[in-house]
């Protein structure tokens, strides 16, 4: 049998990043932690954890982990069928499930946390960890087990997962109107291309490049700002860094207003997204599911 007491501390661990926050979160001593991760490395005959700031877990301690998340969901199922399970010996509440997302950043910006919100507010008892990726890079930490579902741009289901379509999202090449005068008066090519700062999210970022080999049916490379953030991506542009991709839907009140404008006016970029969770989920994270679809088609930053 395992020893759930000390799968719990190391997952804790891992999760909140050392021992002693980790005890914190359990309400025991870092010596407890310490104590109880020592005996599971013991029995299973090796290291679960690479000791650090923060602490991170070796393959093995991973599977672990990933095991104990889906104990927590099988539970949580359990109490809502069996209601006085609910509560521990001193009347205190179940104890929390966390369950680990991979999102683009995009998505984050726009539609994923209406998603979000709509499934903590129904699932009080369930927590969310949101790992935030390239979309053409979310499926690969599903498919390493760091998360337990993902939007991303692949269609193919990874390895014991379903992949639903949600819609597409529409990338369009912006920037203010003064930026477009200054670099582009000649026209958008392979030579004002090569010439004019463009903003990139970050090293993952194809969407530029993807737009220019369209337009200039060649690559280009081009001057690059390098801006991590969605919503300091638009002020960038609309301040006159240099021109981006952006959501549609994002910047639409931009463009209506003028502060932004279109490179080539009709040439947006279409990203299909899917939804990719483990085939035999729990019913947390089928519930889960269901709020991504829901929130993926309505509202005013829905996919099409």
């Amino acid at each position: 049998m395992l020893d759930y007491a000390a799968l719990h501390a190391l997952a804790a661990v891992v999760r909140e990043g050392s021992f002693e926050r980790a005890a914190r979160a359990l309400n025991v001593t870092p010596s407890a932690v310490s104590q109880r991760v020592k005996l599971l490395e013991e029995r299973t005959g090796g290291a679960l954890l690479v000791r650090g700031q923060p602490c991170v877990a070796t393959e093995a301690g991973l599977q672990l982990c990933r095991h104990m998340e889906r104990v927590g969901m099988l539970e949580h199922e359990l109490r809502d069928a069996l209601p006085a399970l609910g509560m521990g010996g001193n009347g205190e509440a179940g104890e929390r499930v966390t369950v680990r997302v991979a999102v683009n950043a995009d998505s984050l910006a726009t539609w994923f946390m209406a998603a979000a919100a709509s499934f903590c507010t129904q699932e009080e008892a369930a927590l969310l960890d949101l790992t935030v990726d390239d979309q053409d890079h979310t499926a690969e930490r599903l498919r390493t087990g760091a998360v337990l579902a993902a939007v991303t741009a692949l269609a193919q289901p990874v390895a014991g997962c379903n992949s639903e379509a949600l819609g597409t999202m529409h990338y369009v090449a912006a920037a203010s109107p003064e930026f477009v005068q200054r670099h582009f008066a000649r026209g958008v090519g392979a030579r004002t291309l090569a010439s004019a700062p463009s903003l990139v999210f970050d090293r993952k970022d194809r969407l530029q490049a993807r737009w220019v080999r369209r337009i200039c049916h060649r690559n280009v490379e081009t001057p690059r700002h390098w801006i991590p953030s969605p919503n300091a991506f638009v002020e960038a542009a609309c301040a006159g860094m240099g021109w981006g991709m952006h959501p549609a839907s994002m910047v639409a009140d931009a463009i209506r207003a003028g502060a932004l404008v279109e490179l080539v006016p009709g040439s947006t970029l279409p990203v299909p997204l899917y939804w990719q969770q483990a085939r035999a989920a729990p019913q947390l994270l089928k519930r889960l599911g269901t709020a991504v679809r829901a929130a993926a088609t309505s509202g005013p930053h829905a996919l099409s």
